[in-house]
């Protein structure tokens, strides 16, 4: 059987395709892309390629970013080259890939993906397409090389299966995706049914692209993803908080959640959205913290990951926190094994990198020393690792009412404050510590110096 699947594969890539749809090649005078717009290593790479005896394109989101006025963030190619031919080619380059090889041409500092166009993912008789996808239809296997038309169907949205010559300074489009860009339309490649239950992740792939892009989802692409979003819990954790992680820094991450609401496709996500966003407190919580999100990464600051997904679990370790405390935890433990709770119940169903988890916690368990203001106690927290993170995190509860606005004040004041002025801001609860454990001394003995002081903070509530 893999014998015969081989000899399929193989005879597919190696044979003239049956073109059964019809090419439109869009000229320069009209799609506007001159090759100087291309990033210097993907023309570079393209050129040598097509140098050797190939074709080579850029292709996929690049091309479609460049016809919508943005600058593309990162460039991939496609050829009809083999991965081993195209290693030979670039000595600075590496084939990876299981289910589906690529190579990785190494620029200066920059690495371009160049792929080998890609044939159909299904086979035609049942039993080598039993095992290329499982009971739900979602892709196994996907090492299938084809033609180029082939690998224009095989793309997910119409708008990335474009086709840039940079020599010739052509686009090549097999299925009006240049036309759906012109007219901000979201359109996904054949049967929607099929084509979600290959990669349920092309459902999240469709709300983060027509909210990034202003683009409108086609009826026909956006009518099965309510019935089809519990094939989400199929997808691999480790997937799920990749094409999370792009949505929530794709500059449009508040867009992105309600619509992913709205559409169901939380679920097996971010379960706890649904609850949190039909709570004021919450909604006005996440609201904030995503709109800021969305304004840093539009003026192309940095945003951590870890900071993200603090916010958008905190509610939930919140609610656990205060049950294990009614049931007679202490809060710091209490506090510690609610974070430690959720992140387990999340990383069942979005696999949350551990180098993440350590951070989210921190921040979470740094927040009940903000109410701690006296002592050296805020001299301490200044010089966390961590501060500035759990800081920012603490002001947006103040400022979405789940905090008293009062401490975020003092808090802001503080850390503008000099060193003297932070003193003062202190030295009231100072003194009247001092005071009273003075009097104390006077009026006991010796023996009972070691009773707790009257005012003295219980390390329990801190």
């Amino acid at each position: 059987m893999i014998r015969k699947f081989l000899q399929k594969v193989f005879s597919r890539h190696n044979s003239a395709p049956d073109s059964t749809t019809k090419v439109v090649i869009i000229p320069l005078k009209r799609h506007g892309i001159r090759r100087q717009q291309i990033a210097p290593c993907a023309l570079k790479i393209a050129t040598q390629i097509q140098q050797a005896g190939f074709s080579a394109y850029i292709v996929g989101g690049a091309v479609r970013d460049l016809l919508l006025g943005l600058t593309p963030k990162d460039y991939d190619v496609a050829t009809n080259a083999t991965p081993e031919e195209v290693h030979k080619i670039f000595r600075r380059s590496r084939i990876i890939g299981r289910r589906f090889r690529l190579v990785h041409v190494m620029c200066g500092a920059e690495t371009v993906e160049v792929s080998t166009f890609r044939g159909p993912s299904s086979a035609s008789d049942d039993a080598l397409s039993t095992q290329l996808t499982d009971q739900h239809g979602r892709l196994l296997h996907d090492n299938v090389f084809g033609s180029q038309e082939e690998d224009a169907i095989r793309r997910d949205f119409s708008i990335n299966a474009l086709f840039y010559d940079p020599v010739k300074q052509e686009i090549l489009d097999y299925l009006n995706g240049y036309d759906d860009i012109k007219t901000k339309k979201l359109r996904i490649i054949g049967d929607p049914v099929q084509r979600y239950r290959e990669d349920p992740v092309r459902m999240l792939r469709a709300v983060r692209l027509a909210s990034k892009l202003g683009l409108q989802i086609d009826d026909k692409t956006a009518a099965p993803i309510g019935d089809l979003a519990p094939l989400l819990q199929n997808v691999p954790p480790s997937r799920l908080f990749d094409e999370m992680l792009k949505l929530l820094l794709s500059g449009h991450a508040l867009s992105c959640v309600v619509e992913l609401r709205a559409r169901g496709l939380h679920h097996g996500l971010l379960p706890m959205l649904d609850v949190i966003l039909e709570q004021p407190l919450g909604e006005r919580f996440i609201t904030l913290a995503l709109k800021n999100t969305d304004a840093r990464i539009l003026e192309n600051k940095p945003v951590s990951p870890s900071f993200l997904f603090a916010i958008l679990l905190w509610h939930e370790v919140l609610s656990c926190w205060n049950t294990l405390q009614a049931a007679g935890e202490k809060p710091l433990p209490a506090l510690f094994n609610a974070s430690d709770k959720i992140l387990s119940i999340q990383n069942k169903k979005l696999a949350i990198p551990r180098r993440f988890d350590a951070i989210i916690q921190e921040i979470w368990m740094m927040q009940p020393r903000f109410e701690v203001r006296i002592g050296r106690k805020p001299f301490r927290l200044l010089t966390h690792p961590r501060f500035r993170a759990a800081y920012d995190f603490m002001q947006l509860r103040c400022e979405s009412g789940e905090l008293d606005m009062e401490l975020g004040k003092w808090w802001k004041t503080f850390l503008s404050a000099s060193d003297d002025e932070r003193e003062r801001m202190l030295l009231p609860k100072q003194l009247s510590n001092k005071k009273s454990r003075r009097r104390r001394s006077r009026k006991k003995p010796a023996s009972n110096l070691t009773a707790p002081a009257e005012n003295a903070i219980n390390p329990s509530n801190i």
